[in-house]
């Protein structure tokens, strides 16, 4: 897994704060952006990363990472040859996953320009995109961004991986973006969450 340092910041919020309250604040004042108001829990951070395999895996990224419940569960799984890069926009979260795994690389940065961000660190394809952002609640064409950059740098057999707090529910809103697309129930998760797992990006009709 390839290391990268990180400047030292000032966080605009207790370094000891649990993460469910620094979600339940950002949740509060930016309800749209913010996934959820509290962190996935293990269950759901377990099983968006379920199937993936690491022996072959040379990098994936994730997107969204919030205060790092799945990036926790990637680093913890991916192989010495593997890249985990973590892409998150928010400055109070980037300070949190920087304090709490100080060896990962995190990148604060918008997801819609994903492409530039790996080219960048020299990382042209990824093997799997780990998606923690509320797709469905983005205006269309910053959703319809960040999916593209994402296909854009996807291999062949890549997969795009989505959470969600309400299950089933876009099952149909991702069929508009790929030709391939699995649900995978969570119900151990609180409140029951899932998984979207997709392939095969098509760019998508007008509704």
């Amino acid at each position: 897994m390839t290391l990268k340092p990180n400047a030292k910041r000032t966080p605009s919020y207790s370094p000891v704060s649990p993460d469910w309250w620094l979600m339940t604040k950002k949740f509060v004042r930016h309800g749209t952006s913010i996934a959820s108001f509290a962190p996935s829990q293990r269950f759901l951070s377990r099983k968006i990363i379920a199937g993936i395999d690491y022996d072959k895996a040379k990098c994936i990224v994730e997107l969204g990472a919030g205060t790092g419940p799945v990036t926790a569960q990637l680093l913890a799984r991916a192989k010495p040859h593997t890249r985990v890069i973590v892409v998150e926009l928010d400055p109070d979260f980037c300070v949190r996953l920087r304090r709490k795994f100080p060896n990962a690389d995190i990148v604060e940065g918008d997801a819609a320009r994903l492409e530039q961000l790996l080219s960048a660190r020299g990382i042209a394809t990824v093997d799997h995109v780990v998606s923690g952002l509320p797709l469905p609640s983005f205006p269309a064409p910053l959703r319809d961004s960040i999916l593209a950059s994402s296909a854009k740098v996807l291999t062949a057999e890549g997969t795009f991986r989505q959470l969600t707090n309400m299950p089933y529910i876009y099952w149909k809103f991702y069929k508009r973006y790929f030709a391939e697309v699995k649900f995978k129930f969570v119900p151990l998760n609180l409140p029951p969450a899932g998984v979207y797992v997709c392939r095969g990006y098509n760019k998508p009709q007008a509704a």
